[in-house]
């Protein structure tokens, strides 16, 4: 299945906003996006915490946001290899090599640090990034615009930063 360029950011519009849609209303989970506290119900679980105060407190958002996890996992992986047909697994992308090193460790090292400080941070703002900018924006929450702002701009700072030579 091929979109065309020019329709693509519409087709990808509409199937956000009938997926916030259908995530909100009765007919689906009936709550906002969220992805965060999947992580850290996972972590209760693998460290047997589920019974702790805090992992009785994530049972159910966690339990729900883990499922919807591994959904947009197998549903990113069938899209690359049977939709589109851009499926590639790789340690380097090209971008890496080209801009920053060859060395597999330093590129698996970089994504662990990088990981771990978009979970830290969203757990420590008590949400994640689809929760406060997909769930916040669609909403019109003025926290969610002005998170989404935020975050495009450190994405921009981040880069130059980042990718020096681009």
């Amino acid at each position: 299945m091929h979109i065309p360029k020019r329709l693509g950011w519409i087709g990808g519009g509409i199937a956000l906003a009938l997926l916030i849609w259908f995530t909100f209303s009765i007919f689906g989970a009936d709550r906002p996006i969220g992805a965060s506290t999947g992580i850290a119900y996972m972590g209760a679980w693998l460290f047997g915490l589920e019974n702790s105060e805090y992992g009785k407190h994530i049972a159910n958002s966690g339990s729900w946001e883990t499922i919807f996890l591994i959904g947009v996992l197998l549903g990113g992986f069938f899209t690359s290899v049977f939709i589109t047909k851009t499926f590639k697994f790789r340690t380097l992308p090209p971008l890496w090599k080209k801009h920053k090193n060859s060395s597999a460790k330093s590129r698996l090292f970089w994504s662990f640090i990088g990981g771990f400080m978009v979970v830290f941070g969203a757990r420590l703002a008590g949400g994640c990034t689809s929760g406060h900018f997909l769930s916040g924006a669609s909403q019109t929450a003025v926290s969610g615009l002005i998170f989404g702002g935020v975050v495009i701009v450190v994405l921009i700072l981040t880069g130059r930063l980042f990718y020096k030579n681009l």
